[in-house]
């Protein structure tokens, strides 16, 4: 099974007066696993139906290969879907829902036979053709349901959602299988979900999806340590936010002291550690992002250099165990920090963020 290179061209998708998909471009190389990444109305799930065929598109083109598909069924783009309910035939086997798809395209009964059998081998159903459906777990289900996908042999697989109906444990083990197997078959994937961990683990691009449109396109490491815009490092969890004044001076950021935080004078680029990521031309006021896991704490007085950090006091304390959990509270906003050292309720201290965990934006003119 090889996978094929896919093209979303310029892609415009309304329902009635609700414009959808907003002039979507994607390309995705052959074997390639994008996962499409975003909260619930970004427009994920409805480019995937653009993809596949089930909702059509008023503009753009999407291309398999060199092959325009734009205005093809669904069962003419050589394309299998995984659902997030599964949709398998409850009145039927593990086996026979395998070879669903074969049978309905003619496949021969020992052909058949053969594919379902190398796909249990490969899922990890042996022993379980003739069992109904309905008496499999939801691992087992779900695996069923991606197998009924391979069996067909589609150049291209997308996934919707479909380890959302499984509990925590389970989606871990299952996420790390439909990875393998990604990769053991070369198979070009589209993975839509709303679970950053789960894109993280499972992609070699993220697209982070937001109002219809790619608000930024890269690894997982480019979006998580170089987030794009204030949207995307908020949503990639650095949702901490202080507005402050900077000036850059060569290869140094200098931020001048406030009411509650100290002077600081940080390392700029992306290249060498410790730097801060200091997206368009930041200057003068100042967007300011960071997640509450890269931040420590400092007892009062007590400095940290290439850091910036911020004064408040401390307003709460909890021990959800081996650290202590602190709300900070730093003028008018409150911070969570753990710490493995234990601090007194009202103690005054300081939230130290290294350089490197630090996202600066424009104050404005900064697209989201």
């Amino acid at each position: 099974m090889a996978g094929e290179a896919l093209a979303v061209e310029q892609v415009e998708l309304s329902y009635g007066t609700v414009l959808v998909l907003d002039r979507i471009s994607l390309r995705v190389a052959p074997g390639e696993f994008v996962a499409l990444l975003g909260s619930s109305g970004c427009g994920k799930t409805t480019l995937l139906r653009a993809i596949s065929g089930f909702a059509p598109v008023r503009a753009g083109r999407v291309l398999v290969g060199a092959r325009d598909i734009t205005h093809l069924p669904p069962d003419k783009r050589g394309m299998a879907m995984v659902f997030q309910s599964y949709a398998l035939w409850p009145h039927m086997t593990t086996a026979q829902n395998l070879g669903y798809g074969l049978r309905l395209r003619g496949v021969p009964r020992a052909e058949r036979t053969r594919r379902v059998g190398a796909i249990m081998a490969l899922l990890g159903l042996e022993g379980l053709g003739e069992r109904p459906v309905t008496q499999l777990s939801g691992g087992q289900r779900q695996r069923v349901a991606l197998g009924r996908a391979l069996a067909i042999n589609p150049g291209i697989l997308l996934l919707d959602e479909p380890l959302s109906n499984l509990d925590a444990r389970i989606r871990q083990s299952v996420r790390h299988e439909i990875k393998s197997i990604q990769q053991q078959l070369g198979i070009t994937s589209i993975h839509v979900t709303h679970d950053r961990e789960e894109a993280m683990v499972m992609a070699d691009r993220i697209a982070i999806m937001n109002r219809g449109r790619i608000a930024q396109l890269g690894t997982p490491e480019d979006v998580y340590n170089r987030p794009a815009s204030p949207f995307v490092a908020a949503f990639m969890g650095a949702d901490n936010v202080i507005r402050l004044e900077i000036a850059r001076d060569g290869d140094v950021v200098r931020i001048p002291a406030g009411p509650d935080h100290d002077a600081a004078a940080l390392p700029n680029g992306c290249d060498a550690e410790p730097a801060l990521h200091l997206a368009g031309g930041a200057e003068g006021q100042a967007v300011v992002h960071f997640r509450s896991e890269a931040a420590r704490l400092l007892p009062h007085g007590e400095r940290a250099p290439d850091s910036l950090v911020l004064r408040g006091r401390i307003r709460q304390s909890s021990y959800p165990g081996g650290f202590y959990r602190y709300a900070v509270t730093v003028g008018g906003q409150q911070y969570f920090v753990d710490d493995q050292r234990r601090f007194a309720t009202g103690a005054p201290v300081g939230i130290c963020l290294p350089a490197h965990a630090l996202h600066l934006y424009p104050a404005s003119g900064l697209e989201e």
